[in-house]
């Protein structure tokens, strides 16, 4: 089970280190910061800092060939939260000095993270044993396998306690809006997205795309098969029996298959897949509910309602509302004051 830290600790992250390892991805590294530049420049104001570090200092070559420069750790300039950021190369040999770099950091009740393949680095110097991580798609399989003692999740991103793991890609920039959405509400973070041309801030509960073939064990295609044609299918869901016939299983080697590798039945897997279609559709697009309803193949408003407050916890049309008090208003003093910031 993730456990979330208070709103009030999320909200005091206002110095954010970054640690780029050999080979970081710079898109990662780079929109995680720029959500934070952003978010200064629309408050008007230094509200929130950051530093690229290293125990060493110097430079450190990214994986497109540009390299950034870091800096030593001022004891007297301790971040809030440090995030080590990785990239295409998992290094196989641990790195001593980076480890006791990371251990003395927690040591002295500094948060750590991650983004991307970040993750790995900490498993390897055991700073996520007992927790539950986030890491990107490609590597999950190989951690699971050889760091037993951590949790990983498909989630975007994952917080948990004084631990905040991200997938790559641009996954960093919605954990850094969900970041200082805590301290600034939402806004500054719609403004934001609106001038990144964000049309949807995916938040903890989103999972990473994952390709079928990678979701699924090779030595199972039946199920592979099963699930690409519910993704292909949702706005009129095939019968288990012709999924079976599609797939050339039986219904009850597919009710098999989904017990043991998914924990669930296909019927409650495509409800899901579903389910999260229209979710997105809710807050992606104007389309009514009715047409949602029709479009994620449900008989009945009345059944869609009912099923997506089973998985979601609220109505359609509270998901709905909640996009419309999202949105961007303008920005004054209030938000600031909010903010505790001083005139």
């Amino acid at each position: 089970m993730t456990h979330h830290p208070t709103a009030a600790a999320r909200a005091g992250l206002r110095h954010f280190g970054f640690l780029p390892l050999p080979h970081f991805t710079m898109l990662s590294f780079s929109t995680a910061i720029e959500v934070l530049r952003m978010a200064n420049h629309l408050m008007g104001m230094s509200y929130y800092g950051w530093s690229v570090l290293s125990p060493t200092g110097g430079p450190a070559m990214a994986s497109n060939g540009l390299a950034v420069q870091t800096r030593r750790l001022d004891a007297h300039e301790r971040p809030d939260v440090v995030f080590a950021c990785g990239g295409t190369r998992l290094t196989p040999d641990a790195d001593p000095v980076i480890h006791d770099w990371l251990h003395g950091l927690a040591a002295s009740g500094v948060m750590l993270g991650s983004l991307c393949t970040g993750t790995y680095t900490l498993m390897q110097a055991g700073l996520l044993d007992g927790y539950t991580c986030a890491s990107h798609w490609e590597d999950l399989d190989l951690l699971r396998r050889k760091f037993p003692a951590s949790r990983l999740s498909q989630d975007l991103f994952v917080i948990d306690r004084d631990r905040i793991t991200c997938t790559g890609g641009t996954a960093p920039l919605d954990l850094m809006l969900h970041l200082v959405g805590a301290a600034a509400g939402p806004a500054i973070v719609a403004s934001i997205a609106n001038q990144f041309t964000i049309e949807h801030v995916r938040d903890y509960k989103d999972r990473q795309r994952m390709p079928v073939s990678i979701r699924m064990p090779a030595a199972h295609p039946a199920l592979a098969e099963v699930i690409a044609l519910m993704e292909v299918n949702l706005k009129e869901p095939l019968s288990l029996h012709e999924l079976a016939q599609l797939s050339g299983a039986s219904q009850r080697q597919l009710q098999r298959l989904f017990r043991e590798h998914l924990g669930t039945t296909p019927k409650q897997h495509y409800l899901s897949l579903r389910l999260r279609h229209a979710r997105a559709l809710l807050r992606q697009t104007p389309m009514s509910i009715t047409n949602i309803t029709t479009a994620c193949g449900f008989q009945s408003a009345c059944h869609f309602s009912k099923s997506y407050r089973a998985i979601y916890g609220s109505a359609p049309s509270s998901e709905r509302r909640k996009q419309y008090a999202h949105a961007p208003v303008a920005l004054g003093a209030a938000p600031l004051s909010r903010l505790g910031a001083r005139p």
